[in-house]
């Protein structure tokens, strides 16, 4: 492993925007590879995806340059790395190129690797590059999966709601309506609903971001913003928007105040997994349910999804080495079928 370019990566701040510097360094120092070519691809805003040929490929190996802020600068202690972006997705960078330097060396032509930008931010990178139209046979996409294949991942669906109400002095709460009880009380009906359980996703699960009350204190509030972002499964993918309509119409004093806008997700995804290697499902998003020119796809990657997006984030060095050797097998596992 190229240690001194696992130290640059990381020490280069992508958290998510602030990418392009990542992919134009990576555009210049990757070019070492003689037989690959090199492509900078801009999504047009700011930043880059970029990707390395082998020849014309059958595998394209995958994952993605942004990082969750904030930057946190690496540390190197022996076998272990800890700081921003050393599993989510530095690390699987190293194990994934490592990998393609290997088939390199075995004089293997048909294979690729792709780096993405925005993965952080609703797939901007991905959604860009399969506007392109290009694909290949294999996707091995690099994500911390604790070097266990993924069998199935998790949908997505986001929504931003807003909920209305009426301003008035705090101490005479009779002469208006605040949006914080009305939006406590949605929250509240929210948790109660059965979403079922899927047999193996699980759990439909969701969580509460961006949320705003701009009011004073001593004035009740007339807005509330929020996001809800929710993991789908097999079984509620497509309930779940219908049944957060029908709750806001369940009650006739949330008409007209309760306002509910769709933005975007994905569909709960089943992945390639081979005999022999440990396999299971996974609770996390990732950018292959965008790239729709690849027919079959491969999800698995070294370090924890526990530690990532977290101030505790590390990966170990060695179990790099060993997704590089695992990244080996799978492309071997390809050849032929």
């Amino acid at each position: 492993m190229d240690i001194q370019l696992f130290k640059e990566i990381l020490s280069i701040d992508s958290t998510s925007s602030r990418e392009g510097e990542m992919a134009q360094f990576l555009a210049s120092r990757l070019k070492t590879a003689a037989t690959s070519e090199v492509r900078l691809m801009p999504v047009g805003d700011g930043t880059y995806n970029l990707m390395l040929t082998w020849g014309r490929p059958r595998v394209m190996f995958c994952t993605h340059m942004d990082t969750v802020p904030p930057f946190i600068p690496p540390v190197f202690e022996d076998d272990r790395v800890s700081g921003r972006g050393t599993c989510d997705a530095k690390g699987q960078i190293m194990a994934l190129y490592g990998a393609c330097l290997e088939l390199e060396r075995r004089g293997k032509k048909d294979f690729g690797l792709l780096l993405l930008a925005g993965e952080e931010t609703g797939s901007i990178g991905a959604k860009h590059f399969n506007r392109s139209g290009e694909g290949c046979e294999y996707l091995i996409v690099g994500e911390p999966t604790d070097c266990k294949m993924a069998s199935a991942a998790k949908g997505t669906k986001s929504f931003h709601l807003t909920v209305g109400g009426k301003s008035c002095h705090s101490g005479y709460p009779e002469n208006g309506c605040s949006a914080v009880e009305t939006f406590m009380d949605f929250m509240n009906a929210l948790r109660g609903l059965d979403f079922g359980s899927d047999p193996l996703l699980g759990d439909t699960t969701w969580n509460v971001g961006k949320l705003v009350s701009d009011n004073p204190k001593n004035i009740l509030s007339d807005d509330v913003q929020c996001d809800i972002y929710f993991r789908t499964t097999f079984a509620t993918d497509s309930h779940v928007e219908p049944k957060l309509r029908e709750l806001i119409g369940s009650r006739p004093e949330w008409t007209g105040r309760i306002g509910l806008e769709a933005f975007g997700g994905d569909c709960p995804s089943r992945f390639l997994t081979f005999d022999g290697m440990p396999a299971a499902p996974v609770a996390f998003g990732s950018d292959a349910p965008q790239l729709a020119h690849f027919s079959k796809k491969i999800l698995c990657g070294p370090g924890s999804i526990l530690v990532a997006h977290t101030d505790k984030e590390y990966v170990m060095l060695s179990e790099i080495e060993r997704a590089t050797r695992l990244y080996l097998d799978m492309y071997e596992r390809t050849e032929g079928k």
